[in-house]
């Protein structure tokens, strides 16, 4: 029988949940910074009903996927994960045995990304569940120095496929209004690896130490969530300079195009205005393009920097270029 959090309190329930994995509590996260090294901090709040289903979404799924969600943030920067602190909205109709499964893939994920400590609070809440991650990491002295200002024809390369977690997306909400009609389960075969992108994102836990140790330190770098427009808005915005992206060099899941046929969405406008992609957007000098094309094959390069009065844009295959718009800009 499950047990529930008003039986056993919130002091026992958080034990229980530490013995399930490496951590233990601890009560303040400290850390020394190596001499002259820059702190980073990211942090995000994830709503029921707004950024997760839990009808489609398994619990150790979410707390992985919510590990990987702030964490590529602190990558984004060149930071090593140092410290997660996490804090969860519990409802009543949430029993033990599903926030331990909440917290595994929290614990999993933390592990595989290295932080070397994680706090954990819990909070009643009467709208569902919610999920608060705030991670530290940190940006060595040198690497610090060595990343130099972005020029134009430096190279815009992404660390995946575009637009397949907004497609997986699509498929869950398909499958779950066809199960309330129905009452027969979807099937999500043919879209493994877009739903699985949605639930599950991966991301590679030593970026920033194969970068390092390659000595190619990008300019800028961004955590693509919101969409490849708003990444690229943003880069424009803070580099002063401008940005092209051609549309046929865009990295899509195989089968992202005979889905979108399906749904009548244009891939290329998923991947540009989709979110929860979760991949690295670096600017990496042009001298290193031999080297970064040798040691990084998952990461594709989409394009180049510009001269600032270019702005943001899209080249087409047949060489016409089209402003870059984005949710949430003017």
């Amino acid at each position: 029988m499950a047990e529930h959090f008003s039986d056993i309190g919130k002091a026992e329930a958080i034990d229980q949940l530490y013995r399930l994995c490496a951590y233990q509590p601890v009560p303040g996260l400290v850390y020394t910074a190596d001499k002259g090294g820059k702190v980073h901090t990211a942090a995000r709040m994830y709503l029921e009903g707004i950024d997760f289903n839990l009808v489609y979404f398994p619990f150790k799924h979410l707390g992985y996927k919510c590990v990987v969600g702030v964490t590529g943030e602190l990558y984004a920067t060149l930071a090593h994960p140092k410290l997660l602190n996490v804090i969860l909205g519990i409802s009543a109709k949430l029993d033990l045995d599903q926030v331990k499964d909440l917290w595994l893939g929290i614990a999993v994920a933390a592990k595989e990304h290295g932080f070397e400590a994680v706090n954990l609070d819990l909070q009643p809440s009467n709208n569902g569940l919610y999920i608060s991650m705030a991670a530290t990491g940190e940006t060595s002295l040198l690497t610090d120095k060595r990343r130099l200002a972005a020029k134009s024809k430096d190279l815009l390369c992404v660390s995946g496929s575009l637009g397949a977690a907004y497609l997986g997306l699509q498929v869950l909400e398909r499958g779950r209004k066809d199960f309330e009609k129905t009452g027969k389960q979807p099937d999500m075969a043919p879209w493994r690896m877009l739903v699985g992108d949605y639930l599950r994102p991966e991301l590679d836990a030593s970026v920033v130490s194969r970068l390092e140790d390659a000595e190619i330190y990008p300019s800028y770098g961004y955590f693509v969530t919101r969409g490849l427009g708003d990444a690229l808005k943003r880069l424009v915005r803070d580099s002063g300079l401008g940005a092209k992206v051609y549309a046929d060099k865009i990295p899509f899941e195989g089968n992202s195009f005979q889905l979108g046929k399906q749904l009548d969405i244009d891939p290329i406008s998923a991947a540009f205005n989709g979110g929860d992609d979760m991949r690295l957007l670096f600017t990496v000098p042009i001298l290193h393009l031999e080297r970064f094309r040798r040691d990084f094959q998952t990461f594709d390069i989409i394009g180049h920097m510009a001269q600032p009065e270019v702005g943001a844009v899209m080249v087409t295959p047949e060489g016409v270029e089209f402003p870059v718009k984005a949710q949430g800009w003017k």
